[in-house]
């Protein structure tokens, strides 16, 4: 096998990995948290538990993302088109949901607004960029609450940036 290759199906095993040692710290440290959209009891919650099923998905997506990129990029164990997006969305992830946990309401509010944009700049529909994302805040918010933002700022980026292009494309046709 091909040590280029090898890197591919070790993303969802390492993403399992990741969920299971989660709950095992969570279960042996006051039980499994369920983490509430807004932090309201009365809205909707979802389990820690849905990140067993989460992460190793959202690793699969990525693991094929990787292989179609090493294609193109030859020789390459994460190449850097894939390496660079999920290692700035983890640290962003990260960052968003430590000044959350620790109460740093600005940096949370700036660093939120900031995702606005992200999803203008950069595409934030990719795979890499919402697998990063979603691993960066699960410590603090769990799986199932990070995927549901980044499937709706990778839906805001998506529709931003085809318009975008539209609009780019119909002023460049206008002045030819």
């Amino acid at each position: 096998m091909n040590s280029s290759r090898a890197v591919s199906p070790l993303l969802p095993i390492a993403a399992l990995t990741f969920a299971i040692v989660h709950i095992a710290f969570e279960h042996f440290n006051g039980g499994v948290k369920t983490h509430h959209f807004l932090a309201r009891a009365d809205l909707p919650g979802f389990s820690n538990w849905l990140g067993l099923a989460i992460l190793p998905l959202v690793g699969m997506v990525l693991a094929v993302r990787v292989r179609s990129a090493q294609g193109a990029q030859k020789g390459s164990l994460l190449p850097p088109s894939i390496f660079i997006p999920v290692a700035g969305s983890l640290v962003y992830g990260a960052v968003l949901a430590a000044s959350f946990h620790f109460g740093a309401e600005q940096v949370s509010l700036a660093a939120f607004i900031g995702l606005f944009l992200c999803a203008l700049a950069l595409p934030v529909y990719r795979v890499e960029y919402m697998f990063g994302f979603i691993l960066g805040m699960t410590f603090t918010f769990g799986s199932a609450i990070p995927l549901v933002f980044a499937l709706v700022f990778a839906t805001l980026s998506f529709f931003l940036r085809g318009a975008a292009v539209m609009l780019m494309s119909a002023i460049r046709s206008r002045r030819m």
